[in-house]
Parts: structure tokens; C-alpha cells; sequence
């Protein structure tokens, strides 16, 4: 695999980003390995610090250069996550084609759905409301039994018995698992 090296411009002095890369590339794929688990993305991140030493111009006037490099590392890991975290990145689902491809939105396919729903929710309020409070934590809004227990003053034993309570209700009045 060969790698892309941003170039810097003629001339940009003594420090030139070849010699950077000969120097740092392999620590800096150390630093990045320790903190993240996808090696793609690893390599991104060398190109991105390189990319960001390539913008600055000169390096000729920092004193501790492999400090800076570092410093520009750790910039580039914390606007990755910080990229990560506010667009959720970790609650995306990969496109699988033969999990979402085929996917039928006929209006006959959409009313039977609304109608399995309108069905799912008249089961559901026929329970006493705890058992239906407890359910919609779980299932809908996946909770878990310790936070639904705390938020509801319950014990955990008591959310379990809930929850099995709603769920045998569901299988006999829908038929479904």
C-alpha cells in the first residue's frame, strides 16, 4: 500500500514533511493504534496530523517539533471524536442490501403494518399501567431493568416480573414470539 504524503509547498524550509514522516509515522500509528481500534481510520488520522503540519507552512520556527507533531495529534484524535459523538456516528447501521434492499413500501404492505400496530397497541392497553410503563421502557425505549427500577422506585426483581407479565400477555393475545 503505498501512502499519500501531503507536500509542502518550495521552498517551506529546512523541515520538509518527507522528513517528518520518515520520523514520526511510525510513533504517531503507536499513538493512534493505543486510542482507537479501526487501522483505516488510524491511517486517516497520520494523514490528517500531516495534513494540518502541510496548512501551517514552516515548521523552521518551533522549537520542539516532535512535541508539536503530538500536540497536532492529539487536535486531530479530539475533532474526530468530537466529529464522532455529535453525529452519532456510533448509532449508524451499515447498509446491508440483502437486510434493507429488498424492502417492500407497497400501501398494501404500509397498512398492514398500521394495522399490526393499531393491533400491538390495543394489546398493550389492555395491561395495568406499571406492566405497560415498564414495557414501553424496555422495548421501546431500551432502558435498562436497573435504570427502569430506579426511575419507577421498583426493585429489579419487580421490573422482571413485568415485563414477563407483558410479554406472555402480548404472545397470547397476538400469537407472536
Amino acid at each position: 500500500m503505498t501512502r499519500a504524503i501531503p507536500r509542502s509547498s518550495p521552498g517551506a524550509g529546512k523541515v520538509s514533511l518527507e522528513a517528518l514522516d520518515a520520523r514520526f509515522r511510525a510513533s504517531l500509528d503507536r499513538y493512534f493504534s493505543r486510542r482507537m481500534r479501526d487501522r483505516g481510520e488510524i491511517e486517516d488520522l497520520i494523514q490528517e496530523v500531516f495534513l494540518r503540519l502541510a496548512r501551517r507552512g514552516s515548521l523552521d520556527d518551533v522549537d520542539k517539533i516532535g512535541g508539536y507533531v503530538f500536540e497536532t495529534a492529539s487536535s486531530v484524535l479530539t475533532d474526530r471524536l468530537r466529529r464522532k459523538r455529535s453525529r452519532f456516528e456510533a448509532d449508524h447501521e451499515a447498509f446491508d442490501g440483502q437486510r434493507h434492499g429488498d424492502v417492500d413500501f407497497s400501501p398494501e404492505r404500509v397498512l398492514l403494518g398500521k394495522e399490526a400496530l393499531g393491533r400491538a397497541t390495543a394489546v398493550l392497553l389492555e395491561l395495568p399501567e406499571r406492566t405497560r410503563v415498564v414495557f414501553v421502557m424496555r422495548r421501546l425505549e431500551g432502558m435498562r431493568y436497573l435504570d427502569i427500577a430506579a426511575r419507577l422506585g421498583i426493585s429489579v426483581s419487580a421490573v422482571e416480573k413485568h415485563m414477563t407479565r407483558a410479554m406472555t400477555h402480548l404472545v397470547q393475545r397476538l400469537g407472536e414470539p
